[in-house]
């Protein structure tokens, strides 16, 4: 096991990175990715599954629909505040390990659960809670991705691990309304449902939706364990670790990722029953898959282009672009169930769901040189060694704040649903809950330009 802990890790000595460093760092992101990708595909599963549940006899309203879609955000932004601070603890090889792992359980007891419509809604709420492990698994994660890397390529590889592991919200909402039309296990996972439109009955094997990922789940988990590393010295306890919360930018940098991330998840879990419900003659699973697509393809290239032109210049603008393209859905609705139309809501949300992406590359590049420049100052005028001590407790800040801001983020993935439910409920229409969006990405333009972005601003990124 000692084979797999790295006790001399120096990504910022150019000589080591290119001798070692660069292909042991680049393994871990390449296993770290698919572990990644199925953790968000668990995570947002419900997304899909409900729209299905009222066509296979499951007696469940709208309000009861989106607690679904939304409580696996709860639990999952939850969860993530807690596996901000594993790795640094247990270690990114096993941790990663553990993690995804737990994946399986819900998926697997969501496969029982569907073939029977006399299943509780309890039983259905447990597992969507379960199925928050998956939103866990992305602070671990990134944390974890986090020591690899040196400052000039954090933007990149955070793009990269987060992007393509994004990529799961896109990949579930696109897989799961096929293999659900299909015996892909024979007789082992249960017969098909009887699914029923008006006059139209079809044959569906809905315990797809959670069958389907298990395997991938155990092969990426004994990836994990015989191909990943431990850092010797990223390791800290908790106590270590929560210096964090004394920290303004921790806080700072948590609201405006609640902007970029909590809206990429948020939208993504209540796009497909928000175009269900908004233009019902609209078959959502041929297109929600597309937003998710979109933002996480685009992650890597925020990432990038802030690596480049930095990150707070391109989180600015970024949410510029985010308020109006809000506003740009809420020209396109329906208004009291006529008009509207599905092109140009669609299209502005396709334009919403790339700006969350390049957002959430932009914002998880400032983290690093924010805290590093922090350090950089509180130890300017020290010996070596003080220096040397002080880029390490960036290193382990920066991993604490990506892990802890995309804990705190991610309870847009249940805000987001249950707003749009509350809406409806309220007024008829989701128009409230669009508008209150709008309001935040003031509050974010107005913090990135106040501290980050503007001349002699605080902490410029």
């Amino acid at each position: 096991m000692a084979s797999h802990v790295l006790t001399d890790w120096r990504p910022e000595d150019a000589a080591f990175w290119e001798r070692d460093g660069k292909s042991v760092a680049s393994r871990n992101l390449w296993i770290s990715i698919p572990a990644l990708l199925l953790a968000f595909a668990v995570w947002m599963v419900w997304s899909v599954v409900v729209v299905n549940l009222p066509n296979i006899g499951f007696k469940f309203d709208t309000n009861q629909l989106f607690w679904l879609t939304a409580l696996p955000g709860l639990s999952g932004a939850t969860l993530r505040i807690f596996y901000s601070f594993m790795v640094p603890i247990f270690g990114g090889r096993l941790w990663t390990t553990i993690s995804t792992a737990s994946l399986a359980i819900p998926a697997t007891w969501m496969g029982f659960a569907v073939q029977d419509p006399n299943t509780p809604y309890l039983t259905f709420l447990v597992i969507a809670l379960l199925c928050g492990f998956g939103g866990g698994n992305f602070a671990s994660s990134m944390s974890n991705i986090s020591f690899f890397f040196p400052k000039a390529q954090q933007g990149t590889a955070l793009g990269l691990n987060a992007g393509l592991g994004n990529l799961g919200v896109s990949v579930v909402q696109f897989v799961v309304p096929i293999v659900i039309t299909m015996g892909i296990f024979g007789g082992i996972a249960g017969d098909p449902q009887a699914w029923v439109k008006g006059e139209v009955t079809k044959q569906m094997w809905l315990q797809n939706a959670g069958f389907f990922w298990v395997p991938f789940i155990l092969a990426s988990s004994l990836a994990a364990w015989f191909g990943m590393n431990d850092i010797a010295s990223a390791r800290a306890s908790f106590a270590e670790q929560a210096v964090i919360f004394g920290r303004k930018h921790n806080w700072l940098m948590c609201w405006l990722y609640i902007g970029t991330f909590g809206s990429f998840i948020g939208y993504s879990a209540g796009f497909p029953l928000l175009i269900k419900m908004q233009f019902p003659a609209i078959d959502p699973t041929k297109y929600a898959f597309l937003g998710p697509l979109v933002g996480a393809l685009v992650r890597p290239v925020g990432g990038w282009v802030s690596d480049k032109l930095g990150g707070a210049r391109v989180t600015f603008w970024n949410f510029i672009v985010m308020a109006l393209a809000v506003v740009g859905v809420l020209a396109f609705l329906p208004k009291d169930g006529q008009g509207g139309s599905f092109v140009g809501f669609f299209s502005m949300f396709m334009l919403l769901f790339l700006t969350t992406g390049v957002g959430n590359g932009s914002t998880f590049r400032m983290i690093p040189v924010i805290f590093r420049t922090l350090h950089e100052r509180t130890s300017a005028g020290k010996d070596e060694a003080t220096k040397a001590v002080a880029m390490r407790n960036a290193g382990k800040e920066s991993a604490a704040v990506i892990g802890f801001s995309s804990a705190v983020a991610a309870y847009g993935a249940f805000f987001i649903p249950k707003s749009y439910g509350t809406s409806i409920s309220m007024t008829g229409g989701p128009e409230l809950a669009l508008w209150g969006f709008v309001g935040f990405y003031i509050t974010c333009i107005v913090v990135t330009w106040w501290f980050y972005s503007r001349k002699n601003a605080e902490m410029p990124c």
